[in-house]
């Protein structure tokens, strides 16, 4: 059955990372080899250092968009950093091809909007302005044009990848953000997202895939750190700061 999917799914040829690379470190990536997805929306979730964004990254690089964020357009680098685990993923695409594309990463985020601002010279100006809600993205706080670019310049029939988008929202905001992702994905979008919002990661009909326990593998909504964590809190909060801050004594 053919995929309706843009991606869905990966292969990692091993032989061609280095043998002293870190990324053999990574537990949940060293022996990661096949991927399979799913759904339209993907979570990777896990705690900090497990890979989600290390992944995520090498997916967006092998697609062809541009490392520290941005389309298939921008062309820039800050500072390279990223790693080289895109130069060993092969990634199986459906027998649709997405109509519009992005990696929204929060922290390269402001240097995405400075470059579009260089960009500016070769767009129309109502397409520049409209892709971020009508203002400059330096003219708007971060969480503003973060949120401003998604709901203005995201598609349907696109194909993005989120690194961390929560980082600049607040929950009202990230409620708004559910929204969005969800609508575009009813759209025919499909979105890879690593994230530790337990807002996002509530999205119905999402795939939720761990990167703890040094594997990969599906989680269910509530299985996950950041809904246990948050749950907790929520639940028994002056116990939980009596024992956290008693401790620390």
């Amino acid at each position: 059955m053919l995929s309706k999917l843009f991606v869905d799914g990966l292969h990692i040829d091993w032989t061609k990372i280095d043998e002293d690379s870190y990324l053999r470190r990574i537990a949940a990536l060293e022996q990661l080899e096949e991927l399979t997805f799913t759904r339209s929306i993907t979570f990777f979730v896990g705690e900090n250092g497990t890979g989600k964004s290390t992944l995520l990254e090498a997916i967006a690089t092998a697609y062809g968009l541009n490392p520290e964020g941005g389309s298939k357009n921008f062309r820039f680098a800050t500072r390279e950093t990223h790693s080289r685990l895109y130069e060993g993923l092969t990634l199986r695409k459906g027998y649709q091809r997405a109509k519009d594309s992005f990696f929204l990463r929060a922290e390269s985020f402001y240097n995405v909007a400075t470059q579009a601002e260089e960009y500016r010279d070769v767009t129309p100006p109502e397409i520049y302005y409209r892709q971020y809600g009508g203002r400059s993205p330096h003219e708007q706080s971060h969480g503003e044009s973060f949120l401003g670019l998604m709901q203005n310049r995201f598609t349907e029939k696109g194909f993005y990848l989120l690194d961390e988008p929560e980082a600049a929202l607040s929950p009202q905001r990230q409620l708004t953000l559910l929204l969005c992702i969800h609508r575009l994905s009813l759209g025919g979008s499909q979105f890879l997202i690593a994230s530790h919002s337990p807002i996002l990661l509530g999205i119905p009909g999402a795939e939720l895939l761990s990167f703890d326990e040094g594997q990969l593998h599906p989680v269910s909504y509530e299985e996950t750190e950041s809904y246990q964590v948050t749950e907790m809190f929520l639940n028994h909060r002056e116990y939980l700061l009596e024992r956290l801050l008693g401790e620390g004594k």
